[in-house]
Parts: C-alpha cells; structure tokens; sequence
C-alpha cells in the first residue's frame, strides 16, 4: 500500500464525468431497450387507424409485420445514433475485427446449439415442472394461418429476430462491458429482459429465450462480433417455422 503521501488524490471532475457517462450509457440503453421505440410505433399505427387485431382474439399479420419491421429500422438506426455519437465506429462494436464469412460459417453449427438449448429446457419443463407451461397454443403461431403467411413471418423473424435482436444485444452489451459492471451483468441484465420480453409465448418459452439470449450473448463477448450469433438467432428462428411451411399445421 502507498504512503498517504503517494496516494493520487481524488479527481471530483473525473468523478462526475464519469458519472454522467454513465447515466448517458443508461438512458441510451432504455432507450435501446425495444420498449420506447415499440410503443411509439404501436401509437402512431394506432393514431393513422392502423388496428392489432382484425377480430377479437386475433392479431393482425399486417400490423405485426409493420410494427415489426418500422421498430427494427429505428432500433438499428438509434444503436448506429448512438455510437457514431461517442466516436465509436459501428463495424468495430457490432463486427469486430473478425472475418465475415468465418462468423456466419460457425453461425451454423450455433444454430443447432440453440436448438438443442431450448430442446433441453422444454423437455426439463415437460418432465419436472409442467405447470410453467402455461400458454397451450403459441399466439406467434395463430398468425400463420396460410403459407403466405408464414413466409411474411419468416422475414419477420429474420429482421426483427435475428438482426435487430443481436444488433441490439451486442451495443447493450458493449455498453454494460464499458460504464456499468461488465459484460457479465451485461448478460444477466440483458437475458432477463429478453425473455420477459417472450412471457406472451408461456413461462416455459420465457426461460428457454432468456437461456438463449445468455447464450448468444456469451458468444458476442467471446467473439466481439454479433454476426455468428445473428446467424444462429435467424437461423434458429427460421426453424420453428420450417415444419408450418413444409408440412402445414
């Protein structure tokens, strides 16, 4: 230990700076958050007469895709906002200094990875603790009522799934790594959040999409780049759709 004598004093306006930047990390991450930008959207639609459900009880496949596809550009457009406006490059926090094609390459095999995640937790769910199966048919799947349907929900899942999601989850992320308590509460927070936001599906696909989210987020900070765990994510996806497609309900 240094004498009192050696020891740096304290900075009060290194303090304060900091302090604010941390405060601007936490709204920017609110903001981030989907929520904001959802409900603006959501009353904007609602404003120009743009309705959720074309009867009750059944959601709209054009309002869906809408608010779905309008929240993924704004989302997408404040991250890019926010980094160019700390100095930061976007390609440097979202990509890394990886090559592209080698992260979509190892996306692949992470998408089976992510399969076999929520295959476990499913299963657990069904054999302990089948009270958290609390919704018996998924509300995401009524809108699928014909193939054309499905597809429309497959670029869906694609955009606001896969890109916007992970795109997303890597400037949260980067954000928590940086100004408040590293990227392992970075993926505590930021899991729990992604599966509460997933409680419509059932308690048991809120876990499963919170240990998902762990999971990919887990992988951005090994790799510093959100492209394999957004090919996993679309992936992973696109593949609770396949059987609708293929085979029908």
């Amino acid at each position: 230990m240094l004498p009192d004598a050696e020891r740096e004093p304290p900075d009060p306006d290194r303090n304060r700076q900091l302090s604010a930047q941390r405060i601007v990390a936490l709204i920017e991450i609110l903001l981030c958050s989907d929520y904001p930008t959802q409900i603006a959207i959501g009353a904007t639609f609602t404003a120009f007469g743009f309705g959720s459900y074309t009867s009750p009880g059944h959601l709209s496949v054009s309002y869906v895709v809408g608010l779905s596809l309008a929240d993924s550009v704004a989302l997408i457009s404040l991250v890019v906002l926010f980094l160019y406006a700390h100095g930061e490059r976007p390609r440097d926090v979202l990509i890394g200094r990886r090559r592209v094609a080698p992260e979509i390459a190892l996306g692949i095999p992470l998408t089976l990875a992510a399969l076999g995640i929520a295959i476990v937790v499913f299963a657990a769910v069904q054999r302990f603790v089948p009270s958290l199966h609390t919704v018996e048919h998924n509300p995401l799947a009524e809108l699928m009522r014909s193939p054309r349907d499905a597809w429309l929900f497959a670029l869906v899942l694609v955009v606001a799934g896969g890109i916007r999601e992970e795109i997303q989850r890597a400037f949260l992320l980067h954000r928590f790594d940086v100004w408040l308590g590293g990227g392992t509460m970075g993926v505590i927070v930021t899991s729990v959040a992604f599966g509460a936001g997933h409680m419509l599906q059932g308690v048991d696909a809120m876990l499963a999409t919170g240990l998902l989210g762990a999971f990919w987020g887990v992988v951005y900070l090994r790799r510093r780049s959100c492209i394999a765990p957004l090919v996993s994510h679309s992936g992973f996806d696109l593949l609770q759709i396949v059987q609708f497609i293929v085979v029908g309900r």
